[in-house]
């Protein structure tokens, strides 16, 4: 049977964790800055995990 391949875009969204985790980065941190608040910018920086719901759909894409 042949090899599954990875989703490019799936690869440049998640990151595995070396525990197996799943992480993501928040929604909203792509544009109209000027209208949200530094305080708000700063809580949407890092990562977290993705929901417990979609980690077996996210590790399919990616080949896990």
């Amino acid at each position: 049977m042949p090899k599954q391949k990875t989703h490019s875009g799936s690869k440049k969204r998640f990151k595995v964790t070396g525990s197996g985790k799943i992480m993501r980065g928040q929604a909203g941190m792509r544009h109209n800055f000027e209208r949200k608040s530094s305080e708000l910018t700063r809580r949407l920086t890092g990562e977290v995990e993705v929901a417990k719901s979609d980690v077996k759909r996210i590790k399919k894409l990616l080949g896990r």
